[in-house]
């Protein structure tokens, strides 16, 4: 019986050594490149009166005080209540300090309802100079839409802010100010179980020392968005937990601010299946950096 015992635990010690080979091949083969490239019409906005016109570059120096980057898919119901929200509190900013300048770059990830139409409304009202809208050929996914919304900005810092609006904007000035600590809204139990389990996969495997690693009220100074951007390879939900990866690796600063965060309806997450998803996708990101077909490079110029 001890034999048979021994057999047993050997077989089962030499699949889990061929399991995880294969899932080391698996995400070596199937690891794709940084994609920085971007379509001919994904290189201009449109200005109030439809003049096209190129969005400059992330490498150029920078000419606004604050860009703030929207990525949208499908937001047109959800989208004017958060800018409304942001462009209120931005020109009052800017009456109170007229050497504040800043612009609103809106990322429609190639949706399928008026995302577009909505955001051009803002440009007709408050000019290109100010609200711009970079519309995506194909859905990319967030991070995709982040990335091409960062690479396209003129910003000294660069604001990410989800179009729900879950997050208040006025709260800037605490990320400014650099206070330490995050604060959540409530959640479901279901959600909350879900995020937990999440937060646990993302220390053991890639980023440790930070809380809240998918809150979509991130701020960045021009250069780490340069450093981090130009490296990242996730494009969907789970690009947060690379982009701060990278961001430790380079040894840039990371500090976690108190912010007032709302539930919102209308998520695009699907709570199982997505987190689901993105629990493959830190399997991943950790083995393809491990086996090396991922590495961290200096920045570049995109096409």
């Amino acid at each position: 019986k001890m034999d048979i015992l021994c057999d047993i635990v050997q077989a089962l010690f030499a699949l889990a050594a061929l399991g995880l080979i294969v899932v080391l091949v698996v995400a070596h083969l199937t690891a794709g490149m940084v994609n920085l490239t971007r379509h001919e019409k994904e290189k201009y906005f449109l200005t109030a009166t439809g003049e096209r016109k190129p969005f400059p570059s992330l490498h150029d120096p920078f000419s606004r005080e604050l860009s703030v980057v929207i990525p949208a898919y499908n937001e047109e119901l959800r989208m004017p209540v958060m800018l409304d929200e942001a462009m209120q509190y931005l020109e009052n900013r800017q009456k109170q300090n007229p050497t504040f300048t800043y612009e609103v770059i809106v990322v429609d990830d190639g949706s399928r309802d008026k995302t577009t139409e909505v955001a051009l409304r803002y440009t007709n009202k408050y000019s290109a100079d100010k609200v711009r809208v970079l519309t995506l050929v194909k859905n990319r996914g967030k991070g995709g839409a982040v990335r091409m919304g960062t690479l396209s900005s003129r910003g000294k810092l660069i604001l990410m802010a989800d179009a729900d609006g879950a997050t208040k904007f006025s709260d800037l000035d605490k990320v400014e100010a650099g206070l330490k600590d995050v604060i959540t809204g409530p959640r479901s139990v279901f959600r909350t179980f879900l995020m937990y389990g999440f937060h646990f996969l993302v220390w053991f495997l890639c980023v440790r020392g930070i809380k809240d690693t998918q809150c979509g009220f991130k701020l960045f100074t021009r250069e780490a968005a340069l450093e981090t951007f130009s490296s990242l390879h996730v494009e969907r939900w789970a690009f947060d937990v690379e982009l701060l990866y990278i961001a430790q690796c380079f040894k840039i600063p990371i500090a976690e601010v108190a912010v007032n965060w709302t539930e919102i309806e209308g998520s695009k997450l699907v709570p199982f299946w997505s987190w689901l998803q993105m629990g493959r996708d830190l399997i991943f990101i950790r083995l393809r950096y491990i086996t090396g077909a991922w590495k961290l490079h200096s920045p570049h110029k995109t096409d």
